[in-house]
């Protein structure tokens, strides 16, 4: 059509015949050349931030590490600048972590068996707490956002000064906080009522559970509020059902309750499981870190990556298992 139009516009003498050439890229083409370019800024950020850290904590981990100052780089065959510099030892990292390091193993079991019980009890917690939140009862709403201020600031940070560790944060005199921000109060209170004279044993044991509590409620957050979504997705159709049956409370959450919200119990699991063991409270994480802060980066990552393979290999097992007894309802 368009070369007609040309050769008509020439014979009414208007010039040469203009022929008008198609585009050569096709619709679905460009939908995927925007694509890429929507993602491309992901892309580099990953490669650049993920992908190159990452194999160079491998290289760390193979190889003697030595920071290299400016006025020393010249003394180091292959720098050309400050930096570190890795010479190849053969996976003798990984061979000192077992055997020469006194600490590695006995941190390592340390997380490794504390881990099943902080997971049952964070899952049960979580679970119970969504379980109350998703009835219906006055302020519901702001009963359900004091619950959701441990996901807003639970950082690093802010979780220290809660705690009280003011010092890691760089405060000097810890008196000018509020005691809002102890969670020993309860060794406070009972020693202001003159109780902790009387049985010093009973504060003690009063203060260590308030702490456990206070902190179990802040590490639940996340999976309170996955559950609770879940738990509002059991159709309103079954719970009418099970009480024209006469269902009890017990049958409805065994039989209805459970099986529906199994996939994400697996989720929660999977996610208490690597939140437990990337806690900066977990001996080897602080291990770890300690390694990495005095320079130390091939011990440091060759610890990071044993530790990473052995979370892997749980993970595996754990939803191995976990999965075959997870209800997935097909539509």
């Amino acid at each position: 059509k368009g070369a007609a139009e040309g050769e008509e516009f020439a014979k009414r003498g208007g010039g040469k015949p203009v022929e008008i050439k198609k585009s050569r890229i096709s619709y679905e083409k460009k939908k995927r050349l925007y694509g890429y370019a929507f993602i491309a800024l992901w892309i580099v950020g990953t490669l650049y931030m993920f992908i190159i850290p990452l194999i160079t904590s491998i290289h760390y981990s193979l190889s003697n590490t030595t920071p290299v100052s400016a006025d020393r780089w010249q003394e180091y065959e292959g720098m050309t600048g400050p930096g570190i510099y890795c010479e190849w030892n053969n996976f003798k990292n990984y061979y000192d972590i077992f055997n020469a390091d006194q600490d590695y193993v006995p941190n390592l079991m340390e997380s490794i068996s504390a881990m099943p019980m902080d997971t049952f009890m964070i899952l049960v917690f979580s679970l119970f707490i969504a379980l109350l939140l998703n009835q219906k009862f006055k302020a519901r709403g702001l009963v359900r956002a004091i619950f959701f201020i441990p996901v807003l600031v639970a950082t690093g940070p802010v979780l220290s000064v809660i705690n009280g560790d003011m010092a890691s944060q760089g405060v000097g005199d810890a008196s000018q906080f509020s005691s809002l921000f102890e969670v020993d109060m309860v060794d406070s209170f009972m020693e202001f009522m003159g109780f902790a004279n009387i049985s010093q044993s009973m504060a003690d044991q009063l203060g260590t559970i308030a702490s456990d509590l206070f902190n179990l409620i802040w590490r639940c957050g996340i999976q309170t509020i996955i559950f609770l979504s879940a738990l509002q997705q059991i159709p309103t159709a079954a719970k009418e059902a099970a009480q024209m049956e006469g269902a009890t409370g017990w049958e409805f959450f065994w039989k209805i309750t459970f099986p529906t919200i199994s996939p994400m119990i697996l989720a929660n699991l999977i996610y208490t499981v690597i939140d437990n063991f990337i806690d900066a409270a977990n001996p080897v994480m602080d291990q770890i870190m300690a390694k990495a802060t005095s320079w130390q980066y091939g011990v440091s990552t060759s610890m990071a990556w044993t530790y990473f393979a052995i979370v892997g290999v749980a993970l595996g097992i754990i939803s191995a298992i976990v999965s075959k007894f997870v209800f997935y309802q097909v539509d």
